[in-house]
């Protein structure tokens, strides 16, 4: 799918008019239509980028068995495209990629499962932060959150073994479409970093 330039002539949004910003809101959708496909190039580019960095697989792959075991194990398309795509940050912030793809995952998914991938990082630190000096408890930090034993399961069951060499993992063509499905859904307020009332006078205008 390709979008269109539209011709304009503003040179800043100070100066745009009513049509001008309402084209741009049109081409924005468009743009944004276009999310899945971009995830799935950064999930393809966690390909070998750890082959030399002392992992048993690459990130991808690492990807892959996480979302595998969550699909086999049942779990909503939701959560499997949350496994599939937690460490997407790796690519861009390396120092803090969890609290990426949760940006990234956040206006599609439920509140639990954002809070469970911004936080997985930290969680997973429980099984190798000791080898380092670090604190294997800096977890308990959030011992009494809701959403405390949903980072703890996600990490033990999905994340932390799923760097086997011998996991009949499925492959990312498999989970295409549970990724258009999750992340290719219409927002009710898609404009993000907008108010409910700035999003419902948004939706008037385009009326």
């Amino acid at each position: 799918m390709t979008i269109e330039k539209a011709q304009c002539r503003w040179t800043s949004l100070a100066t745009a008019d009513r049509e001008d910003i309402l084209a741009l809101d049109a081409a924005d959708r468009k743009w944004a239509a276009l999310l899945p496909a971009r995830v799935l190039m950064q999930l393809q580019a966690l390909r070998g980028r750890d082959g030399a960095l002392g992992m048993p697989v690459d990130r991808l792959e690492h990807s892959l068995q996480c979302a595998t075991r969550a699909y086999r194990d049942n779990r909503s398309d939701e959560y499997v495209v949350c496994a599939l795509v937690h460490d997407v940050g790796d690519v861009l912030a390396p120092y803090d990629h969890g609290a990426l793809a949760a940006c990234v995952l956040k206006p599609f998914v439920s509140e639990r499962l954002h809070w469970m991938v911004a936080h997985h990082a930290l969680f997973q630190g429980y099984y190798y932060f000791h080898h380092l000096g670090h604190d294997r408890f800096a977890r308990e930090r959030y011992r009494d959150h809701l959403w405390y034993g949903d980072a703890v399961e996600f990490c033990e069951r999905f994340d932390q073994c799923s760097f086997d060499l011998g996991y009949a993992s499925h492959p990312l063509e498999f989970f295409e479409p549970a990724i258009r499905e999750v992340i290719g859904r219409h927002r009710a307020a898609p404009e993000l970093g907008c108010t409910s009332i700035e999003a419902a006078e948004l939706a008037r205008l385009r009326d």
